[in-house]
């Protein structure tokens, strides 16, 4: 049976999120605007937030130029005070809090000998501490309220495969995939849906791969992403991954939770939880010369890949 389409799944539910607010932090540029914008444009009063003021500001401005409602609260995410003003803000302007959206992230790239404590501390505060302590402040206030809401972490492939010079990154994302299986069963009494996301797309953070640069330098200029790019790695623009943070949102995903999901181009993902994929018994126990026996012919026959593939692409035009 062919993958579903729009054109041949059945209706469902209307993404309709008027009444909803939602906080989105690193929102001031690339995905987290994307994401931002889209939960704008379906209803929802948007908290734009930012270390950036300017952009923040900027940003929040554009949502409400195009007929949506938003504020800026420039901050940088990590501490809990930073997570507490995020929702007291929500709070103050708009009277609720429905949905976090945890995108606020930064590289400090290094293979494990050149990083520097300070390089690793810095990546895993803003993306594992900064969802950590902003989720809890918005689970705070969801239970309160009483009605539910979602959490919306944004993984990476990288936190489900490793990437080399990654240590921080890939460590702090495979964290939030950890959280948001594990949320998702302590919120599920109080209709918290609780989801990572794993988005691939054209940003400041990918641009600098050798293998997309040619394609990204040519969607600067107007020439359209080939099928290979859009299809087969799941690679687009950031809008592109923009669709499925509403849709996670909304009452249509009210029975989605514990899920890492995939977006990107033209492909969507659902990503596996890690499983034991063989075993191998010996009665007794196992010592180290029993294990080295059969390791060959047993849990060694079929090792598990690491790092994310490299992309199979024509040459760029």
């Amino acid at each position: 049976m062919p993958n579903p389409s729009p054109s041949n799944t059945p209706a469902s539910h209307p993404v309709d999120l008027a009444g909803k607010v939602a906080v989105v932090t690193g929102s001031g540029r690339g995905l987290g605007l994307a994401y931002a914008t889209a939960l704008a444009r379906a209803g929802a009063a948007v908290v734009v937030n930012d270390i950036d003021e300017e952009a923040a500001g900027h940003a929040a401005k554009t949502l409400t130029e195009s007929g949506g409602r938003a504020v800026a609260e420039a901050v940088a995410v990590g501490t809990g005070e930073a997570a507490d003003r995020l929702v007291a803000r929500a709070v103050a302007e708009f009277g609720r809090l429905d949905v976090m959206v945890t995108n606020a992230g930064i590289l400090r790239d290094r293979v494990l000998w050149k990083m520097s404590d300070d390089d690793f501390d810095a990546v895993v505060t803003t993306h594992l501490r900064g969802t950590f302590t902003c989720a809890r402040a918005a689970a705070v206030r969801m239970r309160e309220q009483g009605e539910g809401g979602s959490l919306v972490l944004v993984g990476s492939p990288a936190g489900q495969r490793g990437n080399f010079g990654q240590t921080n990154y890939a460590a702090a994302k495979a964290g939030i995939a950890a959280l948001a299986r594990t949320w998702s069963m302590e919120l599920a009494r109080a209709r918290i849906t609780v989801n990572a996301i794993v988005p691939v797309a054209a940003t400041a953070m990918t641009e600098t791969i050798s293998a997309f640069a040619p394609y990204v330098a040519a969607m600067k200029q107007g020439r359209p992403l080939p099928d290979a790019l859009r299809k087969g790695e799941g690679f687009g623009t950031a809008e592109d991954c923009a669709a499925l943070v509403p849709f996670l949102a909304s009452d249509a995903a009210r029975d989605v939770t514990g899920q890492c999901v995939g977006i990107g181009g033209d492909r969507l993902t659902l990503w596996s939880h890690p499983q034991e994929v063989t075993a191998a018994y010996a009665d007794g126990g196992w010592s180290p010369d029993g294990i080295a026996a059969v390791w060959p012919t047993t849990l060694g026959a079929e090792p598990q890949t690491v790092g994310i593939p490299a992309p199979r692409l024509p040459e760029a035009r």
